[in-house]
């Protein structure tokens, strides 16, 4: 899930591989030459030859079984609801979530209309 000033993702790694910072920071770098630089940038990240569009830091969780995994895929999807880019899950354009519907792992209304209250923005309890 891309936003506009970081991203949730949910991986499966090879057997064995636990290589998450350089797979982030490939990412980033991928994704970042496409944009053009006119973002403000400051002085410790310009010295450092960084962008100013991402974190500097990201954070890893193991999914433990299939009610986790569940979880953090809702979470991923109701993002930029959370952060008030969109009232409707579905409204958010770049997500996987169009894909799941279409495989039938949520229905296209899920987490309804959050533009009135938000409070529990369609998540698994």
């Amino acid at each position: 899930m891309v936003l506009p000033d970081h991203l949730h993702t949910v991986w499966t790694l090879p057997e064995g591989d636990a290589g998450f910072a350089m797979r982030w920071q490939l990412i980033k770098s991928t994704f970042s030459r496409g944009l053009p630089r006119d973002e403000r940038i400051s002085r410790s990240r310009s010295a450092r030859g960084e962008r100013g569009i991402w974190q500097r830091r990201y954070w890893e969780h193991t999914i433990r079984d299939k009610v986790d995994f569940a979880r953090h895929v809702d979470y991923v999807h109701i993002t930029p609801v959370k952060h008030g880019l969109v009232d409707r899950v579905r409204d958010w354009v770049p997500s996987s979530f169009h894909r799941h519907v279409k495989l039938g792992n949520y229905p296209a209304d899920w987490a309804g209309d959050q533009s009135d209250d938000g409070r529990d923005y369609g998540e698994r309890g």
